[in-house]
């Protein structure tokens, strides 16, 4: 077997790892490049290798940065199958249409801009969407459902089953089994690895024996705060903004945050722990992503099937308006008095978010919370590293708002976990590759593995491949 590292090599997003196996080529997960916007642009258009020489797709989970770039694909000569679990293959009918819309609606604003300024002479180029919705609607059809511990045949040899990630609904650990005479080759991928106590989805399901593992390491340098306080932090930021007569502004992932934090909103309104103010879930998507978590109960952990079982929607209740029209999004900029306003996107780089933050970015009563990873060059990273003026739309604006986070919230395990997952069978692995994480979260993280369990740990680096032997 052969591994060849695409995407999240050095970096946060972008997944994308080939391996070669039984004269047939895969991909773990085809994600889209965020951050620099040029740099990732071209990243997203020019894939390093044929898409047509790629036999299938097994894809870990339904964030943009593991799937969003496989219409490209599609649009670039790939036609073989995509597995993923049947939660995941819901999701990603909604978040594939949905980052094809902004693609088409991004480009559109940014070439009116651009006739505007043509005529004060100061012309771009024009602005041509990565990919469309018709290249989103094409790459549907190719999913296939694959059920968690259902091993899946992809080559001659070589199957892989998953198993649950706890990192947002319907993700999955991976792993890869190539059978040769009377030896397997055995190869885990971490996808995205979850925490234990997240709001929502069960917990990660322990790893199995390895002989080799692609682990990520978003936060290999770092310890979160503990996921159970997190709720009184979130009524801390709303009633202390409320109480100033502001607006909490949200920035948060259409999948897996937002409906987090509508849970958490749902039980401290119950508890009445938070003032009786509006609450809005701005955006379609999440709206949809919503109902595909309505539909997959079986992913849930005892605290959200506690809600199933007294008839309680757990993403619905009185104060909670979901807003799916773009004129509705529009009103809540002329609302007076405090209200909360959760939208996408999570890193603030497309969608109704921006507009939101134009609008009160400026004003020192309002709070903008950020609730999630922020990949560098982000306008939310900026956010969070207190940067006094940032562009939204290309315009610059002071930061006067208030900035807060709730890092408890992350979906990512930090260091202890990831180490702690490893553990039990550490031992017995010949050699971590790790992605997804920017360079010194990984090599922290790599020397710690080194240290704790004698491990060969190694970063690695944009097609860096290894043939693995047995």
């Amino acid at each position: 077997m052969k591994l060849t590292f695409w995407g999240a090599a050095g970096a946060v997003t972008g997944s994308m790892h080939m391996v070669e196996s039984g004269g047939k080529r895969l991909l773990l997960d085809c994600g889209l490049n965020q951050g620099r916007r040029k740099d990732s642009d071209t990243k997203n258009r020019i894939l390093p290798f044929p898409a047509s020489s790629v036999d299938a797709v097994v894809l870990s989970h339904a964030h943009i940065d593991h799937a969003g770039n496989l219409p490209t694909l599609v649009k670039n000569g790939f036609a073989g199958p995509i597995y993923a679990t049947p939660a995941t293959v819901d999701l990603c009918n909604w978040m594939l249409r949905d980052t094809a819309h902004i693609q088409e609606h991004d480009a559109e604003f940014l070439n009116k801009r651009r006739d505007r300024r043509k005529q004060a002479g100061l012309a771009n180029g024009h602005v041509i969407p990565l990919y469309t919705t018709a290249d989103a609607e094409r790459t549907l059809p190719l999913f296939q459902q694959v059920d968690y511990h259902a091993p899946q045949p992809l080559a001659p040899g070589l199957e892989y089953e998953s198993y649950d990630a706890g990192h947002i609904l319907g993700s999955s650990w991976i792993m890869l089994r190539e059978a040769s005479g009377d030896s397997t080759l055995r190869v885990g991928f971490s996808g995205d690895l979850g925490r234990p106590g997240l709001p929502i989805i069960r917990d990660p399901e322990p790893l199995q024996p390895v002989d080799y593992l692609i682990l990520e390491s978003t936060y290999g340098g770092r310890l979160h705060k503990n996921v159970h306080h997190v709720i009184n932090k979130l009524a801390d930021v709303v009633n202390r903004t409320a109480a100033r007569g502001g607006h909490v502004i949200v920035p948060a992932f259409a999948l897996g945050r937002t409906q987090q934090l509508v849970l958490m909103l749902h039980e401290l309104a119950d508890q009445k722990r938070i003032p009786n103010i509006p609450i809005f879930a701005d955006s379609p998507l999440a709206l949809n992503i919503t109902q595909v978590h309505r539909d997959h109960p079986e992913c849930f952990d005892e605290e959200a099937r506690e809600f199933l079982m007294h008839h309680q929607d757990p993403f619905g209740f009185e104060r909670l308006k979901y807003v799916r029209e773009a004129e509705d999004s529009k009103k809540l900029n002329d609302l007076h008095g405090p209200f909360v306003v959760i939208s996408a996107s999570g890193m603030c780089e497309s969608g109704r978010i921006l507009h939101h933050l134009r609008n009160g970015i400026e004003d020192p009563r309002n709070t903008v919370l950020i609730t999630g990873f922020q990949a560098a060059d982000t306008l939310g990273r900026k956010l969070i590293e207190k940067w006094p003026e940032v562009l939204v739309f290309g315009e610059p604006m002071r930061v006067r708002a208030e900035i807060s986070s709730l890092d408890e919230l992350s979906g990512h395990a930090d260091q202890k976990e990831l180490l702690d997952w490893i553990a039990p069978l550490a031992r017995s692995i010949r050699k971590v590759f790790l992605v997804h994480g920017e360079p010194e979260q990984s090599a922290t993280l790599a020397k710690l593995l080194h240290a704790n369990y004698g491990l060969d740990a190694e970063p690695v680096r944009p097609g860096q491949s290894f043939d693995l032997s047995r």
